[in-house]
């Protein structure tokens, strides 16, 4: 049986004050879901502060946004996989959609970020899921297949198995206009199909979590689906009320 996830991503947002007053309260607020896996993945400068409000519990996890596609050397400016683990992060988001659509990310270098981060120890977060015009094209599966046989041609079909994916229709980002949970499902259903071309026991233990305007009161309905595993988490995250009731709907779940 697959634990339920759910990860808070934080994006470009927040001040050190903030950070450590939100930690707090959602630490306060999730003790007792220990059949939840629970992580946060604040803005780089803080994520030495998450975990050191986070580490005296390790109940919560730490993650990166990104990594780089370089391991050490000269790439002014870029943050490597190595750097992240070594601080004490468990996870890192890889091919956010905002990554894809505002700086260019293909799917090859999506690929080559997903294999730095599990060379370098962390768990990936593979984000994949399809635009407003590709939805209303009919191109979902094909745009989400896509982006998943691109880790597999990179990094073998294995790598799905020490992996978290993440559907996150790009329509649905930070819209308030969160999938249907029967359609949600569908998706969700399609892509541990896919994996399960190459790797049947990959399939079967691949966390998929759905992100997309999700907030305390349509999580349940999302969660209870068969395929949905737990949430990415934008703006919400942000929140920690609502935090808070998104793990518990994940543990409800």
């Amino acid at each position: 049986m697959r634990q339920p996830l759910v990860i808070g991503n934080w994006k470009m947002n927040g001040r050190r004050h903030e950070a450590e007053d939100l930690l707090a309260a959602v630490v306060r607020g999730t003790a007792d879901l220990v059949s939840v896996g629970i992580a946060v993945c604040p803005p780089y400068l803080y994520l030495p502060t998450a975990l050191g409000v986070l580490g005296a519990t390790g109940a919560i996890a730490c993650g990166a946004q990104d990594v780089s596609a370089y391991t050490d050397g000269a790439f002014t400016g870029e943050v490597s996989a190595e750097m992240i683990r070594d601080i004490g992060c468990r996870f890192a988001i890889i091919g956010h959609s905002e990554r894809r659509t505002l700086f260019g990310e293909t799917d090859a270098v999506v690929a080559k970020k997903f294999a730095r981060a599990q060379e370098a120890g962390l768990t990936p977060v593979l984000c994949v899921g399809e635009t407003a015009a590709e939805r209303d094209q009919g191109q979902t599966e094909l745009v989400v297949s896509r982006q998943i046989e691109a880790i597999v041609a990179e990094c073998g079909a294995a790598s799905l198995a020490a992996a978290v994916l993440a559907y996150e229709p790009v329509w649905a980002i930070g819209t308030g206009r969160a999938a249907a949970p029967a359609e949600a499902q569908r998706v969700h259903a399609f892509i541990r199909r896919v994996v399960a071309r190459h790797s049947t026991s990959a399939a079967q233990a691949l966390r998929v979590l759905y992100g997309g305007s999700v907030k305390a009161q349509n999580a349940r309905d999302l969660f209870i689906q068969d395929d949905i595993d737990g949430g990415l988490i934008g703006g919400a995250s942000l929140l920690a009320a609502e935090f808070v009731g998104i793990c518990r709907a994940a543990h409800l779940g």
